[in-house]
């Protein structure tokens, strides 16, 4: 879907015989599972269209992701599907697409502040209401609680975001919570959160996973 709504904006879409390229871009891990559904979807589609679709992972590394638009924009992309890795870090490269006529959609990390085309995920702020509300109505949690909330990228877009929503709830019942750095590493991710739960485990009451690898 992604792709097909690229190819709709691409200025060259009058020419529907002519292979194009596009350029995925992803902030994530290769080795973090959900990204390799979005992977596979791009993949997939490359094959049914017969369009060249150059992917890359950047393991929250923003100089290396920013640097990944750029080399599509200098190859003359058709179109490129990126993630934002952190808030405001590809506004700059976003309006450099722009003025290279390059359609740029946004997926899965939405970023308000760049000049995307299109933003093509959900919405992160709510999803992160929505799982401390469910704590809260649940009786989970309450006034004075302590909720961990492991992260593999602190201060990535993701996270950031659903820690907003999580805020807009626990803040005004004095909820309090810590977000951990848990890695982009698997091995680590377990590590990291074992010895956590073996320090902290005592005055924990919920725990919020804000990524894929912390959580699964």
């Amino acid at each position: 879907m992604l792709l097909s709504a690229l190819l709709a904006l691409s200025p060259l879409v009058a020419d529907q015989a002519e292979a194009k390229t596009f350029y995925w871009i992803s902030h994530g891990s290769p080795a973090d599972p959900v990204w390799t559904y979005f992977l596979a979807g791009a993949q997939q589609w490359s094959q049914d269209t017969g369009h060249e679709v150059n992917t890359s992972f950047h393991n929250g590394d923003v100089a290396s992701h920013q640097e990944a638009v750029r080399a599509a924009i200098a190859a003359g992309a058709d179109g490129i599907v990126s993630s934002s890795p952190d808030p405001g870090s590809l506004v700059q490269v976003a309006k450099e697409a722009n003025e290279a006529n390059i359609p740029i959609i946004n997926m899965n990390t939405p970023d308000p502040t760049a000049s995307f085309d299109a933003y093509v995920g959900g919405d992160l702020v709510t999803t992160g209401r929505q799982w401390a509300q469910y704590l809260v109505d649940k009786g989970h949690v309450k006034s004075g609680d302590f909720v961990w909330m492991p992260v593999e990228v602190p201060g990535a877009t993701y996270g950031v975001q659903e820690e907003q929503g999580v805020a807009s709830v626990f803040e005004p019942l004095g909820i309090t919570w810590e977000v951990t750095d848990a890695t982009l590493d698997q091995a680590e991710v377990i590590s990291r959160m074992v010895d956590y739960m073996t320090a902290n485990g005592d005055n924990i009451d919920a725990i919020i996973g804000l990524g894929d690898l912390v959580t699964g």
